[in-house]
């Protein structure tokens, strides 16, 4: 019964915090619901039209028909829940229902109480803590077949789930062929459906965006924002101390190291964002609860959960209270997602749904509130001008030159029904109509409506 209610409570806790967010569709999740919209279209990525993440990140979003809303925010939470049961699982086979029940705490504590745009998005580097979590279970159980088929699952969500693959070696490396044989499984698949436009766009593309970041002292960003994560996970840190000092004999060292990977993992890119910490939560949860379970007074140290939920709760509230009184949110995060909205609507109301779409900018919304085809081979205009998502509202240098200007020849052959520039407003200098070999082209259409940070056009 304990269980069953520890588990209720926390599934409550989780839809709650999943439903606050009803009407907010978060850029990272625009991204593959634009995908798997067009998926349903008929057309395969990578071949029809350009997707730089693995292939089971846009599958994922199949499940529920790209829609946004009530069903993503159901499937977030179903999906957070899963990751709570694996790990309760893990943590009580190794130690038992105490430690489980506390690691699934932790988890869902970090995954509801922290940055909102990384905890409600089913982007790939949430995607990946399930197969994180079941690959390393599995090779800890001595099953290293199965886990290196988890560690390729992971990796065909995230390329980072190659540190993943690297932790499950630990646990096995007298199995190391066996574990390698599982992963080369899905990987061997998405290979040979994919090809030659699924290494350039997902692992040419991911290799020049990694090696480039836009930080300017990775090192002091990289230590004040895991000092700053800490700080919000102090529950699980502290759990994670007490476990380093009292209980070394259960397995320190792979458990240490699998740490050490994980941390790495985040650091991969010098980015450091909030999203890249989630490859330290399974590590870190597991180790925290039994270092937790151990200690004289737990509950004084579950105490500290308190600290993430007064920061990040009261804008829970402020959202309900919203969607209660059917208000607007008025909240400056969402003010581009907002913004996207209404340059739907434009569209929306001019469209047949046999039309197409380009949207120019890292846009994805557009596609996931029209439910258009797209016109051209892009989903948004990073190949287009060369110049990441990450800096392309604040910079106009291109890091494709070459590759971009190809794309802009392609385009030209194509004729999408509607352009949505929403970049042009955030950045003149990247504006559709800036690109001299464009100017014909762009002369066949025509502005139909604008936003405070969109421009709409139709074909003439």
């Amino acid at each position: 019964m304990k269980k069953q209610a520890v588990f209720a409570g926390l599934f409550v806790i989780v839809l709650l915090s999943r439903l606050c967010h009803l009407n907010i569709l978060w850029i990272e999740e625009g991204y593959p619901s634009a995908a798997a919209i067009q998926m349903l279209h008929g057309s395969v990525p990578y071949r029809d039209f350009w997707f730089d993440k693995p292939p089971l990140f846009p599958a994922f979003y199949l499940l529920w028909g790209g829609l946004t809303g009530l069903p993503l925010r159901i499937a977030g939470a179903l999906f957070v829940m899963a990751c709570a049961t694996m790990i309760y699982k893990f943590a009580r086979d190794w130690w038992g229902e105490r430690e489980g029940l506390i690691a699934a705490a932790l988890l869902v504590s970090s995954f509801v109480f922290w940055i909102p745009s990384a905890v409600m998005t089913l982007a790939p580097d949430l995607l990946m803590v399930l197969p994180h979590l079941a690959a390393v279970y599995f090779a800890w159980r001595k099953k290293p077949f199965l886990s290196g088929i988890l560690c390729g699952v992971a990796v065909c969500i995230n390329s980072k789930g190659l540190f993943v693959l690297a932790a499950c070696l630990l646990w096995n490396p007298i199995a190391a062929l066996s574990l390698l044989a599982g992963f080369a499984i899905p990987n061997a698949i998405a290979l040979a459906l994919f090809r030659e436009p699924y290494i350039d766009q997902v692992w040419r593309w991911g290799y020049v965006y990694s090696a480039n970041t836009f930080v300017g002292i990775p090192r002091r960003e990289g230590v004040m924002r895991t000092l700053n994560w800490m700080g919000f996970h102090a529950a699980m840190v502290a759990g994670v101390a007490w476990y380093a000092w009292k209980c070394r004999a259960e397995g320190f060292t792979r458990s240490f190291l699998w740490l050490l990977l994980s941390l790495v993992g985040v650091a991969a890119g010098l980015r450091f964002f909030p999203r890249y910490y989630f490859q330290l939560v399974p590590v870190m949860a597991l180790l925290g609860a039994r270092g937790i379970s151990q200690m004289k007074y737990p509950a004084l140290v579950l105490l500290l959960l308190l600290v993430p939920v007064a920061r990040f709760g009261p804008r829970y509230v402020t959202l309900a209270d919203d969607l209660v009184r059917g208000r607007a949110h008025n909240w400056t995060d969402l003010a581009m997602n907002q913004d996207s909205r209404a340059a739907s609507d434009i569209v929306n109301k001019a469209a047949k749904s046999s039309d197409t779409l380009l949207v120019w900018g890292y846009r994805p919304d557009v596609f996931a509130y029209t439910r258009l085809t797209a016109g051209t081979h892009f989903l948004d205009s990073q190949p287009l001008t060369g110049v990441l998502a990450d800096r392309h509202l604040t910079s106009s240098e291109p890091l494709f030159p070459e590759l971009s200007l190809r794309n802009r020849v392609i385009l030209q052959q194509t004729k999408p029904t509607f352009i949505v520039d929403g970049l042009g407003p955030y950045n003149p200098q990247l504006a559709i109509t800036q690109f001299p070999e464009l100017q014909s082209w762009l002369s066949g259409y025509a502005e139909i409506g604008r936003t405070a940070h969109s421009v709409v056009y139709r074909l003439k």
